[in-house]
């Protein structure tokens, strides 16, 4: 399979978002690319992003609408991060789109940054999507990042990736990286690796184009290897050719749950 990762530049408004959505769907699926995933609440954009009037209810119904309508133009699946209204909550979600423009369902970000507490309010469950024969997950930002549970328990339900649209940089301030995974990197990448080699399966985790970006939207193999990355600061797509097959899940498998139960303290005296 070939899957496709989006490194826009922040919206400043929804239909700037969809312009620039079109633009790299069709973009990646030149390349026979069968999946692209966008960065995290890209549609209307993370908080302080874009026009606080493009964030009503009517108006992420109807930019819904208008990314069903690019996945079947292109025939491709599309992961859109988007804030959604459910009653009164807001939350932060991923939906996931059929290359024929249906809607498969979303993930919702279950674990919030303490910072987003005022922002949304945290979903309450998990869920496997499939597209073409692959089964995948969705991993929020900071839960996949922070939580790493939240990886293990895709990889333990068959996914063979996760998908990981997040949000970190600045377009005002910052240092513009050189070097994917170094040492004086933020420990984002870090992370990156780690949730792919500590489960056995890919990792795709899709940022903004910032101009001082923190991590760059980077494609990770099961073994830890980092097969591909956008450049810093550079809109664009990235896209790379998967084997499932390689996506065991072999040590998220082997974690022993039950030892987890229940705690136990002792105290020598």
């Amino acid at each position: 399979m070939k899957i496709a990762l989006a490194s826009p530049p922040p919206p400043v408004s929804v239909t700037g978002g969809l312009s620039w959505t079109a633009q790299l769907v069709e973009e990646a699926a030149k390349q026979q690319a069968e999946i692209i995933c966008f960065p995290e609440s890209y549609i209307p954009g993370y908080p302080g992003m874009g026009s606080p009037e493009d964030r009503s209810p009517e108006v992420m119904r109807q930019a819904l609408e208008s990314v069903k309508e690019i996945a079947a133009k292109n025939a491709i699946a599309i992961i859109m991060p988007m804030d959604w209204y459910e009653g009164a909550a807001v939350l932060n979600v991923a939906f996931v789109i059929s290359a024929t423009g249906e809607v498969l369902g979303y993930q919702a970000k279950n674990q919030l940054d303490p910072t987003e507490d005022t922002f949304w309010t945290p979903g309450t469950e998990r869920s496997i999507f499939e597209v073409n024969g692959v089964k995948f997950g969705i991993t929020i930002c900071h839960e996949g990042f922070r939580y790493p549970e939240s990886v293990r328990w895709a990889a333990r339900h068959g996914a063979q990736i996760v998908f990981h649209p997040h949000c970190t940089g600045s377009d005002t301030e910052g240092v513009l990286l050189t070097e994917w995974g170094s040492k004086n990197n933020p420990y984002y990448e870090k992370a990156m690796m780690m949730r792919a080699l500590e489960n056995t399966i890919y990792f795709a985790s899709s940022n903004y184009a910032f101009k001082y970006p923190d991590s760059a939207s980077s494609i990770i193999a099961p073994d830890g290897a980092c097969i591909a990355h956008a450049e810093y600061g550079k809109p664009g797509v990235i896209i790379a050719e998967i084997d499932p097959a390689l996506a065991t899940g072999l040590l998220a498998k082997r974690y022993r749950s039950a030892l987890y139960v229940k705690s136990h303290y002792s105290e020598k005296r």
